[in-house]
């Protein structure tokens, strides 16, 4: 695995993410062609999404038809229970309880107080990203808040060391569900994915079948083109 930033498992990097869709052969087809991802089969019949011979993702099959059609960031801990428990208390919820994962790790599911769930990873046998902030792999996870005041003390207090401490190098940001998004929107995150050139990508994301949601448009992190893929899972593109 490639020795970056992209394998330090400090509580709050985003370490991993992956996409819940119904069509798992219909998702390889789209990521393969956006991103040049190749594939090899993961654990519970998942796919192991690589690029350059490097795991960057994961997509699963969407068993259950009332559950979302989503990409999910995770963040990694080193006791995820432990974590979960200081979610909780900070009034937070547990989606789902921490669960081993094959050996590869272990996982939950978890939601800030204003509803926007993310996941959590203790790294076992799979730290997560082999590579990153390279063109088709992971590069930023946005949060966009009812209250990014109250977003900032949530995540500050539960992650300070990546997002404040010496060697802090922010991998995800905060903003109103507004700036982008309509009012009714609700609390999510956002993943985002590096391209070498943001208009291209969406013209690719609209021949492949998906559409265009919003930009591209400026952001303090680079172009930025919020897309949907072809079963509806929402992401975006990302050009510095």
């Amino acid at each position: 695995m490639a020795e970056n930033r992209a394998s330090r498992c400090t509580e709050g990097v985003p370490c991993w993410v992956d996409a819940q869709l119904p069509d798992l052969e219909a998702g390889k087809r789209f990521y393969g062609e956006l991103f040049g991802w190749t594939f090899e089969e993961w654990y519970g019949g998942s796919a192991l999404a690589l690029k350059g011979g490097e795991p960057v993702a994961a997509l699963a099959h969407k068993a259950d038809g009332r559950m979302p059609t989503v990409w999910t960031v995770y963040f990694a801990t080193p006791d995820a229970g432990t974590l979960a428990r200081r979610i909780r208390e900070a009034g937070g919820q547990v989606v789902a309880v921490p669960m081993p994962f094959g050996g590869l790790g272990t996982v939950a599911l978890v939601a800030d107080p204003d509803g926007a769930v993310f996941g959590l990873w203790e790294p076992g046998g799979h730290p997560g990203f082999g590579v990153r902030d390279e063109p088709g792999t992971f590069a930023w996870a946005q949060l966009y808040a009812r209250d990014t005041a109250a977003a900032n003390a949530f995540y500050g207090g539960l992650f300070h060391d990546a997002l404040f401490g010496p060697e802090a190098a922010p991998d995800f940001g905060r903003a109103p569900v507004t700036d982008v998004f309509p009012a009714e929107m609700p609390p999510h995150f956002l993943v985002h994915f590096l391209v070498e050139d943001c208009g291209a990508a969406l013209a690719e994301v609209n021949r492949l079948g998906g559409r265009v949601q919003a930009g591209p448009f400026p952001a303090s992190y680079g172009t930025v083109g919020v897309v949907s893929d072809d079963q509806g899972a929402s992401f975006a593109v990302l050009e510095r």
